[in-house]
């Protein structure tokens, strides 16, 4: 069921509360969160983070991924990291629609990427619009900053800290603000 319900996500497919596709996804969380709870309790070195990251993932991650404590992962199944990525402290994770990483990627502390959105409608408030985050690679985002779904972060940018991003990112650009509007375009010896 876990792989339907990932090519459902995937497809940016409304997950209908009440219906199977919610309820696995309910479990598969809990899941998670039992054994973040268990991770995030005493301290681990890069590599027995890293391990017990793959085991809630279910797959392996690159060797050069440093991922710092707490770290919070609300679904668990749906991220993909690059080469040499750092995540550090606190970073949130909301997975479900899918989050990819790439190569040289830093995130800073307090970080949220959040692939989902409730409905509008106050009757179908329960339903879940998945859509994935992008982070392309040597992107470096600061501290605080929110990514929403369906965002993308062009190669070589910086989001500055504290901004929410809401729209795409252009490569080699630098971000802030809320929403996040271009404050610069990298220069030649920049990039």
């Amino acid at each position: 069921m876990l792989e339907e319900l990932l090519e459902h996500l995937n497809a940016g497919k409304a997950l209908i509360a009440g219906n199977e596709f919610e309820a696995t996804m309910q479990s598969v969380s809990i899941q998670t969160q039992e054994r973040l709870a268990e991770m995030n309790n005493s301290y681990h070195t890069d590599e027995e983070m890293r391990a017990k990251v793959e085991r809630i993932l279910g797959y392996s991650i690159p060797e050069s991924t440093r991922i710092r404590q707490p770290f919070y992962m609300d679904f668990g199944k749906n991220i993909q990291f690059g080469e040499n990525v750092f995540i550090n402290a606190s970073v949130h994770m909301q997975d479900q629609g899918g989050i990819k990483i790439g190569n040289n990627a830093l995130i800073g502390h307090q970080v949220v990427l959040a692939t989902l959105d409730h409905d509008l409608e106050p009757s179908k408030r329960g339903n879940l619009h998945p859509a994935p985050i992008v982070i392309e690679e040597d992107v470096w985002i600061g501290a605080n900053a929110t990514i929403l779904k369906g965002v993308t972060i062009g190669k070589g940018s910086v989001v500055a800290a504290g901004c929410v991003v809401n729209k795409d990112v252009p490569p080699y650009s630098v971000v802030g603000g809320i929403p996040a509007r271009v404050i610069k375009n990298l220069t030649v010896e920049e990039k």
